[in-house]
């Protein structure tokens, strides 16, 4: 039997499921969006979660649905440090077990438990494993050097995209889009760069440099340039499972060493909310060596670019989602352009590394 999407024929075998890694650390929220004293909630990978910092301050989180009528534990209380439901008062610990039940003589169903999760903070934002905790080891977790705070300031900032996370890590990944969509960032020189992908063990580098280009004035003000300067411009992904991209983004003037230049680098992280839904994560990085000023100067740049996100990107990629409706994207066959070589590699190192996940926990499949 064949179904359609889109008016195209399609395998009901690759319709668009939630296929995603489970032993990996995946990014959850900001620091700062979970204060002491209060609860947050996320469905992060299709788990609705609940964070919450307990009496010395770590942050905890466990599963957000109450086990007794289903009610979400977020819209409960932080009591010391137990969630307790709103509806019935069941609270439960940071190991997910009940705790306290205020009805009958108190005793507690072995069955009042909830998910709990391991979770980690690092880079000034929370990581979560959904997979064995015995495997949850924090160096694991990617080394970034652009949210070293010792080295940078980190702006912060966060988009929800209605769309698959794939969609969004390939619409950074391949960075030929900026001439048409992003006026503000750049020239029809883009199209003229060289193009290079690279793959260093799982992680995959998406390249390109721009000789003799001459950049909008929102450019030259961002890399200190002066008006009419012409530059050399690099644009460097690098990619890292499940969908963390870092982008270096610098220009120097032509004919001149890239050292010689300025860098406005940034980072993208992607996690899945459900099969067409994503949570972006984004910064802008300052160098220390700004002086005082680097961490305003990188929160007014992560500011700065959330309108064109959030006005330019997202209803194009949340439009792609549309298009292609319930159908997996390989299985539509899209056109491939050079330009979409990073993008690729990085799609099937995720493939290759969600297959071989998936045969170690179901070996008999």
């Amino acid at each position: 039997m064949v179904g359609r999407a889109g008016g195209l024929a399609i395998d009901p075998q690759r319709e668009l499921v939630m296929r995603a890694l489970k032993n990996i650390w995946y990014m959850a929220a900001w620091d700062k969006e979970i204060p002491p004293g209060r609860l947050f909630h996320r469905t992060l990978v299709e788990r609705p979660v609940v964070f919450f910092r307990d009496h010395e301050g770590s942050v905890r989180a466990i599963g957000d649905r109450c086990p007794h009528r289903f009610a979400p534990l977020h819209m409960g209380e932080l009591v010391g440090d137990a969630v307790q439901c709103r509806y019935h008062g069941l609270r439960f610990g940071s190991d997910g077990q009940c705790v306290h039940n205020p009805h009958g003589n108190g005793a507690i169903p072995k069955a009042a438990k909830v998910p709990s999760y391991p979770v980690y903070e690092r880079y000034g934002a929370v990581w979560i494993w959904f997979g064995d905790p015995a495997l949850a080891d924090p160096a694991k977790l990617p080394v970034f050097p652009l949210l070293d705070p010792e080295k940078y300031a980190a702006g912060q900032g966060y988009l929800k995209a209605k769309a698959h996370y794939e969609l969004e890590s390939d619409n950074i990944m391949d960075l030929s889009h900026i001439e048409f969509l992003h006026p503000l960032f750049a020239t029809e020189a883009v199209r003229r760069g060289k193009i290079e992908t690279v793959q260093e063990g799982d992680a995959v580098w998406s390249k390109r440099f721009i000789t003799n280009d001459h950049l909008p004035s929102f450019l030259e003000e961002i890399f200190g340039l002066e008006p009419g300067t012409a530059v050399d411009r690099w644009l460097d992904c690098k990619w890292q499972a499940p969908a963390l991209i870092e982008l270096y983004s610098g220009a120097t003037q032509t004919g001149r060493p890239r050292e010689e230049g300025s860098d406005v680098p940034s980072i993208h992280f992607f996690t899945p909310e459900t099969a067409k839904t994503t949570h972006y994560f984004y910064a802008m990085c300052c160098p220390r060596s700004a002086g005082p000023m680097a961490q305003e100067i990188a929160q007014q740049q992560t500011d700065a670019v959330r309108g064109p996100f959030e006005t330019e990107d997202l209803p194009v990629v949340e439009a792609q989602q549309e298009m292609i409706g319930d159908a997996d994207f390989m299985s539509l066959n899209p056109v491939l352009l050079p330009t979409d070589a990073g993008a690729g590699r990085a799609r099937r190192v995720l493939a290759r590394m969600i297959a071989e996940e998936e045969k170690q926990l179901n070996p008999a499949k």
